[in-house]
């Protein structure tokens, strides 16, 4: 059993991503739930994330018709803060990476 350490060929070494893990975007997933109103939702992201009535909007059908929409995206800790946001205002999130 040889204890040497094998010598890799630089042309077969795969590079990785330059990017960090910490460094990666976190989204902001809202979910379906069969209680809340449609324009409550609307007037939630506007509120929070400052999207016009279009986008907010859009956002509401996808949650709607798909069961849910990432909502924002940003560093970890600004994503998490806007989770509990979302939890105050009764509405479900979860937090996922980008």
């Amino acid at each position: 059993m040889s204890t040497e350490a094998p010598v890799l060929d630089p042309t077969e070494v795969q590079e990785t991503d330059s990017r960090s893990a910490h460094d990666q975007p976190w989204n902001v997933v809202v979910w379906n739930d069969p209680v809340t109103l449609m324009s409550y939702v609307v007037f939630v992201l506007r509120k929070l994330f400052g999207h016009d009535e279009s986008t907010a909007t859009r956002l509401m059908l996808q949650i709607h018709h798909e069961g849910k929409a990432v909502v924002s995206s940003g560093p970890r800790e600004k994503s998490e803060h806007d989770v509990h946001r979302l939890h105050a205002h009764g509405l479900q999130a979860t937090l996922q990476r980008g």
